[in-house]
């Protein structure tokens, strides 16, 4: 098979050239566009070396059998594709599934990262998590640049600095990472989260838990937070409000799987934060946890500073793109064999991630799952 890697807008490369080594020895060969992945600190020369091939945007679209990306492509680019091409990208179906429509020409066939169920043994795969724990972790370095103020309690001949306190919203791996980060630069850190199960992963990286009695916990939505009833959102306003006018540093990164993030930090709760202080807002691209926050903008507000950016991962190009990379490793030993690709649909990883095959959109479409999957093999489970 034919492995094309394309110059992608970010700074991160989907494909290293460890991973395009590996294509190459199982007998496959691989293209790249020039300078694909010079933003990541990979040189062409890399490329070349381990016996990749220079091509041009079009020559790479128009020519390779499988495209790997960081975003999905744009319709003009798909115009490019060759007949019963292979994409592997994080479409988000569930956020607006009529992207799939786009890939269902051509024979087309297309996998989303982001739907590899979040299972335990799917967690090498786990591209989500990957990057979140990379945005965690830059979250926290990112407010140190706008905040005015030490993190850590510091001793001086001049008096006591006192630490700054972070509030961390979502303990998801985005949030662990980022109380971890604050952690180890001397904060005090405070956490809040609906789910049960985060109390304990909270407290064992040294922060306090806060907590809102009565919240509704769902073990099956994947790490995503989950809608609350009115009554809980009210007391957990309170709280938060409380818990806000006293931070100088917010991270939020609470986000609900297909819908708009819920909004916790509200305008009236800025307005009570101490100037100079930081929220750094990791759910911006569905709508923000910070009723004030832009995407991919930095704006400030009452005194406060609110970094709108679901995508530091971004720049932390280098060893982002590596994991990714190794994610993508992990998910293609499913099925990748040096004939190709063979999908057993058996599987729930390889079923759940494929939104479109051979140019039919199979994401929400239960009968169209059912056809993938081998018919003896059907009868098999239902008797199991």
């Amino acid at each position: 098979m034919l492995f094309g890697i394309l110059k992608e807008q970010d700074q991160r490369v989907s494909v290293t050239p460890e991973l395009a080594k590996k294509f190459i020895s199982e007998g496959h060969e691989v293209i790249y566009e020039k300078g694909a992945g010079e933003s990541a600190f990979i040189s062409d020369e890399l490329y070349e070396g381990i016996g990749a091939k220079s091509k041009s945007r079009e020559e790479v679209l128009s020519s390779s059998n499988v495209l790997i990306t960081l975003d999905p492509l744009s319709k003009e680019d798909v115009a490019k594709l060759a007949e019963g091409t292979f994409l592997f990208s994080s479409f988000q179906p569930f956020q607006d599934a009529s992207i799939c429509e786009v890939y269902a020409t051509k024979g087309i066939s297309a996998f989303s990262f982001d739907m590899i169920p979040r299972t335990t043994i799917a967690q090498s795969m786990d591209i989500l998590s990957s990057m979140a724990s990379i945005s965690g972790y830059k979250a926290v370095l990112k407010a140190t640049d706008y905040l005015p103020r030490y993190m850590p309690m510091l001793s001086t001949a001049a008096g006591t600095v006192p630490p700054s306190k972070v509030l961390v919203m979502g303990a998801g791996v985005a949030g662990l990472q980022a109380i971890a980060t604050a952690k180890r630069l001397g904060a005090q850190v405070e956490a809040f989260d609906t789910r049960a199960a985060a109390k304990e992963e909270v407290m064992s990286l040294g922060a306090k838990f806060v907590e809102v009695e009565g919240a509704t916990d769902d073990t099956s939505a994947g790490g995503y937070a989950v809608e609350q009833t009115e009554e809980y959102k009210k007391r957990q306003a309170e709280l938060i409000a409380q818990k806000v006018e006293k931070a100088d540093v917010v991270i939020t990164t609470a986000q609900l799987r297909g819908r708009p993030a819920p909004t916790l930090v509200t305008e009236e709760a800025v307005k009570t934060m101490k100037a100079g202080s930081v929220i750094v807002d990791l759910a911006s691209s569905t709508g923000g946890n910070c009723a004030l926050t832009k995407d991919k903008e930095v704006v400030r507000a009452h005194g406060v500073t609110i970094i709108g950016n679901s995508n530091l991962a971004a720049d932390i190009s280098e060893q982002a793109s590596v994991l990714y990379s190794k994610n993508i490793q992990n998910y293609m030993k499913l099925f990748l064999t040096k004939e190709g690709f063979d999908f057993d649909f058996n599987d729930e990883i390889i079923l759940q991630s494929c939104i479109v095959y051979k140019g039919d959109v199979v994401y929400g479409n239960e009968e169209k799952q059912k056809q993938l999957v081998p018919p003896a093999k059907v009868e098999e489970s239902v008797e199991a």
